[in-house]
């Protein structure tokens, strides 16, 4: 038997640093990574598709974002199982008991909306831990896995379907609701549930060293590869109904398309940013990339001005490209004799001068200021000599 482990689709997801038309392509690629899968799963000869919860990025959604969604699934062709997460879960407000839902939802989407065991076909069951609240207080697989008698009779082959963090990989005791993994590993030793489908985690993870628990991650990225380093994949596993001890293997398949990339450099020359020029125009897919920058560093204000340039220029390139405040340290410390070639003169030149003497010397947005307008001024310098020039 094989099917497709996959989870965090977050459909309907925003990101507060796409602007323009980088939202919506980014939006729709979310929608084709779904619709995509119909592919895979023909390629592999799936079964059926797990979605270990947060399939929708929360509750309250546009009713074109539904729809859409819906006509994704659609497409998949095979059975696709929905577990509700902790970003869409079955409350009062819940997008699965919407009319809209309801109405539209294809005949191969099911909604795990009740804990325990759902019948797939004889010989298959799923397991289900739907999330009824944003803030369970109990562990929602001890709370199914307690009621599991095994192994099941007739040799019948179960898929626990769960989402949340695990108490290995985020020790904290205060959350009741962490999946308490030597629950599930009693579970799966005693052959009451066969291999274990999470969500949560957007990156594809194994947990333990049983070969049976995995978080498939998102299968588009979500957030920067300092916090997210393996996103962009489903899982296709592989469990033998015909070994009593039901072997699994899984395969993780890359299908997301974007990246969203963090860059650390040091910029103290002109070299540097020509580095990082080089860096920037190699990248490939810049539609459907967004760079997050890290820039530590002493610059003259040619250089600054220069490295402006160098920034706006992949700006207009890129689905994104930032420099990233928190982390960045630019010091701009006009050289000597940088300002002393503009052919001015009288009350401008006087005003250079204080403009550079609070630049090296006044600290805050005095300085911050001084450095911009004299990066302004370099710059609305040099289009002038080149417009004489071409005259």
């Amino acid at each position: 038997m094989r099917f497709v482990h996959t989870a965090d689709w977050q459909l309907g997801m925003t990101r507060h640093f796409l602007a323009g038309e980088a939202q919506p392509r980014y939006s729709a690629a979310r929608r084709d990574a779904v619709a995509e899968l119909r592919t895979l799963a023909a390629d592999v000869g799936a079964e059926f598709v797990v979605v270990a919860g947060d399939v929708f990025e929360h509750n309250q959604l546009a009713p074109e974002v539904i729809s859409q969604s819906l006509e994704a699934m659609r497409r998949i062709g095979i059975p696709v199982y929905l577990l509700p997460g902790n970003h869409d879960p079955l409350d009062a407000s819940s997008v699965y008991r919407s009319a809209l839902f309801t109405a539209e939802c294809p005949a191969n989407v099911q909604v795990l909306d009740q804990p325990g065991i759902h019948q797939v076909r004889p010989g298959l069951q799923i397991v289900a831990a739907p999330w009824r609240s944003k803030a369970p207080t109990t562990d929602l697989v001890a709370d199914v896995l307690g009621d599991l008698e095994g192994p099941p009779a007739d040799g019948v082959t179960r898929v626990l379907v769960a989402h949340g963090g695990v108490d290995v990989l985020d020790p904290d005791p205060s959350k009741s609701s962490l999946i308490r993994l030597a629950k599930v590993h009693d579970a799966l030793a005693r052959g009451a549930v066969h291999y274990v489908a999470l969500g949560d985690k957007h990156s594809v993870t194994k947990v333990g060293g049983s070969g049976r628990v995995w978080y498939s991650g998102s299968p588009e990225v979500t957030n920067y590869d300092d916090v997210e380093p393996d996103p962009g994949h489903v899982l296709v596993v592989d469990v033998d109904e015909t070994d009593p001890g039901h072997p699994v293997m899984v395969e993780a398949r890359r299908v997301g398309r974007w990246r969203f990339v963090t860059l650390q450099r040091p910029v103290d020359s002109g070299r540097d940013i020509a580095d990082l020029d080089v860096n920037l125009d190699l990248m490939p897919d810049k539609d459907r990339t967004v760079v997050r920058l890290a820039l530590t560093g002493s610059l003259t204000v040619t250089d600054r001005a220069d490295l402006d340039a160098c920034l706006d220029k992949y700006a207009r390139l890129f689905a994104s490209l930032r420099v990233w405040d928190s982390h960045s340290d630019l010091a701009v410390i006009p050289a000597d004799g940088e300002f002393t070639d503009l052919g001015i003169g009288g009350f401008a030149a006087a005003a250079v001068e204080e403009l550079v003497s609070a630049a090296r010397h006044v600290a805050g947005e005095t300085a911050a200021d001084a450095q911009a307008a004299l990066a302004l001024l370099l710059r609305l310098t040099d289009r002038a000599n080149q417009g004489r020039g071409a005259a």
